[in-house]
């Protein structure tokens, strides 16, 4: 009789216990590409590695970027529309508070652009494109909820959604 009691108190706890784990699943983040040097024919997005492991610098060609971008840098994307070249470079600056943020450099025949930096301070991320809608997701520093930042070429918006 007891053997039985525990059996079926058993089976309850871990029934119990698997609907929890799948109730509360977290979705899994892709790991992101990683480049050094992207050739557009608009010219050469580069970083330029130093010694010193948060001075590395984004460069068009030979030439730093205005404003600078400095840090453990990585030019995780790269996307082509017709007039321009858009990447997403990943920065870590050593905040450990915020270890991550992002920026878009929009190349073109007159010249690039370079975004203020945005992000929720993670590397994981989802990266697409449609058309010329650039959508970064991550997972946001409010519980169950994830950031998504679109990006137009020109202007970055950010809004939350919860976890799907």
């Amino acid at each position: 009789m007891v053997f039985r009691y525990v059996r079926r108190l058993s089976a309850v706890a871990l029934v119990a216990l698997c609907s929890a784990a799948s109730a509360n699943s977290v979705p899994t983040w892709p790991v992101s590409p990683s480049r050094m040097i992207l050739d557009t024919p608009y010219g050469t997005l580069n970083i330029a590695t130093s010694e010193y492991i948060y001075e590395s610098r984004l460069r068009v060609d030979d030439n730093d970027v205005d404003p600078p971008v400095r840090g453990i840098l990585n030019i995780t994307y790269a996307f082509s529309t017709p007039k321009a070249q858009v990447a997403l470079v990943s920065v870590n600056s050593g905040n450990n508070g915020c270890p991550v943020s992002y920026r878009w450099v929009v190349l073109e025949k007159s010249g690039y652009t370079v975004t203020p930096e945005f992000g929720s301070c993670s590397e994981h991320i989802k990266v697409s494109a449609k058309g010329r809608l650039f959508t970064l997701q991550t997972p946001s520093q409010k519980r169950d909820k994830i950031d998504i930042y679109t990006f137009d070429g020109k202007t970055i918006k950010r809004r939350s959604a919860p976890y799907r």
